[in-house]
């Protein structure tokens, strides 16, 4: 697939060569990099060979390649043995001997990675962020998270009152929410700022409460003719 945001025309006698050239105007690895001829000039009398108009062009997107790319001279300079590649679903994957420490507790260091190669890479207002993952560390993670969501609605269903996790990236927030969308008992609210931003889960069978910008209740729940309850 031709990407034409993310392409440039070049003069040069090979293909190869052509996607060297490429790199250099794209900021890419010329392995990312595909080329074709799109026309051809013979020099004076055949003398000097032949020069090809080459059509170079990215792969994948040009922010993925850009970010995967700087996470690769990050990683380099840390000394870790990692290899990265583009996932089907458009994710920086990284893989290699090293995966546990580019994960770290909770996968902070990854979510760091992947923070500090987006600002330099897309540090444009608006710009796409790129995901990380590695050794499959997503998709464990958000089983993990869809768990402790259903068992923070539990929690909230049986104590009636809120629950409160812990700060998350948007994506975590968000498998929570859609964890617990089809959930009659409760409902979901993403409360504070980044980096402390957090769900609270809150059980809908208090509607006599009320939570205020921290996920904690602001008021005591009322009983059918309005008079306080002890809950």
């Amino acid at each position: 697939m031709i990407h034409e945001d993310a392409s440039v025309v070049v003069e040069s006698a090979s293909l190869d060569e052509a996607r060297i050239q490429g790199a250099l105007k794209l900021g890419v690895d010329p392995t990312d990099l595909e080329a074709e001829v799109v026309g051809e000039e013979k020099r004076l009398f055949g003398l000097l060979g032949r020069k090809l108009k080459i059509k170079v062009y990215a792969k994948e997107p040009m922010e993925l390649l850009k970010v995967r790319r700087c996470a690769g001279q990050l990683l380099s300079m840390m000394d870790l043995d990692l290899k990265s590649s583009i996932s089907p679903e458009g994710l920086v994957d990284l893989d290699g001997p090293d995966s546990g420490i580019i994960i770290g507790r909770y996968g902070e260091t990854l979510k760091a990675l992947e923070h500090i190669c987006n600002l330099m890479v897309n540090n444009k207002a608006g710009s796409p962020k790129v995901r990380f993952d590695c050794g499959g560390y997503r998709e464990k993670r958000e089983a993990s998270i869809e768990r402790l969501a259903k068992s923070a609605a539990a929690s909230a269903v049986r104590r009636g009152r809120p629950v409160s996790l812990e700060p998350m990236s948007s994506w975590e927030r968000r498998i929570v929410h859609l964890a617990l969308k089809d959930n009659q008992e409760v409902e979901t609210k993403s409360v504070g700022e980044d980096p402390f931003r957090k769900v609270v889960v809150w059980p809908k069978r208090s509607p006599g409460r009320q939570m205020s910008s921290d996920g904690r209740p602001s008021g005591r729940p009322r009983g059918r003719m309005g008079r306080q309850t002890g809950r």
